[in-house]
């Protein structure tokens, strides 16, 4: 599943480096990296004489002028340079993206972050990933912007930036994968791509069996209560380590009443702290719980619900949590 927004690219060279044009962070799904290769005859091939005398094989006809030589040349140098490239000046808007840049080598070539994200101290911090300062954000003149989902970074922001953009926002543990090895086709580093995911294969076959599912509810948020739904990585991240999210609502957050939690009576009752949730009361102190029956957990927010290289951690932290039972 690519995280680019068309099947559409502007063959046209730009006037920085040569470089393809995305069109709105686009790119060609076949070539994943922005790039596209092209076939030219090279007046050298067989069959062509430089001196316009006629053809290198004894066959007249096909001759060629210095000037359409020069031309060729010329028009094979622009698309060399057009295609061989890798992006050098990267904005970051969505932290969990950093510490995968980071692992592929390619830190040196982020320039800007959002306020939260400390992975990269040089990295100029341009404010909220919701709300970031544009025209800083544009006088960085950044190659490309990392952002996460489409909801966080909407259309009319799309118009004001001067560069493509491209948007993550995984879903589960697989599509974390798959985004690793996008970014290293993108970044030129497939190898350590692909290191990099055979690593988090193995953190996954480390996971231990269960002898049944635990149910559990995951609170995003206190006030309104908030939990994991369907669609949030915090449910495959509880999948993948045995256990089994209680709301089935097929989205990422969920608005929820106490009276469901307490009638469902769950395993586990998952409560994180962080920006989405500040310094709530545990769960069992306040009002509505006050009978709830389920063993409460505390987890750090951006340990489970950023989806990263941290998710396949929060997996292994889960499961001997289940184990420990």
């Amino acid at each position: 599943m690519s995280f680019f927004n068309s099947k559409t690219i502007n063959t046209k060279t730009s006037a920085r480096c040569c470089r393809p044009e995305l069109v709105s962070g686009a790119v060609d799904p076949e070539t994943s990296s922005g790039r596209q290769t092209y076939a030219l005859k090279s007046p050298f091939q067989e069959g062509y004489s430089l001196e316009g005398r006629g053809t290198t094989d004894g066959h007249r006809g096909n001759r060629l002028s210095l000037k359409t030589t020069f031309m060729f040349l010329l028009a094979a140098l622009i698309m060399s340079a057009s295609t061989a490239f890798a992006y050098d000046k990267v904005v970051v808007l969505y932290a969990a993206v950093s510490p995968i840049l980071k692992e592929l080598g390619v830190g040196d070539k982020v320039v800007g972050v959002s306020k939260t994200d400390n992975t990269f101290a040089k990295a100029i911090k341009l404010g909220s990933h919701l709300k970031p300062n544009i025209e800083l954000l544009n006088a960085l003149e950044p190659d490309l912007i990392i952002t996460g989902s489409k909801r966080t970074f909407k259309k009319d922001m799309l118009k004001l930036v001067k560069a493509p953009v491209i948007h993550y926002d995984p879903r589960n543990l697989d599509d974390i994968m798959d985004k690793i090895t996008e970014f290293g086709k993108l970044f030129e580093k497939e190898a350590k791509a692909a290191e990099i995911v055979s690593g988090l294969k193995e953190k996954l076959a480390n996971v231990k069996p269960l002898p049944n599912k635990p149910s559990l509810v995951y609170e995003i948020s206190a006030r309104p209560l908030r939990v994991a739904g369907a669609k949030s990585i915090l449910t495959a991240i509880v999948e993948a380590a045995g256990g089994r999210n209680i709301v089935k609502v097929d989205k990422k957050h969920v608005l929820l009443s106490p009276e469901v939690v307490l009638k469902e009576s769950p395993d586990y009752y998952l409560y994180q702290t962080g920006p989405m949730n500040r310094n709530p009361a545990p769960p069992k102190e306040r009002e509505a719980f006050s009978t709830l029956k389920s063993k409460v957990i505390h987890v750090d927010e951006y340990e489970f619900a950023r989806p990263g290289l941290n998710s396949f951690e929060a997996v292994l932290k889960l499961n001997r949590m289940f184990l420990d039972r």
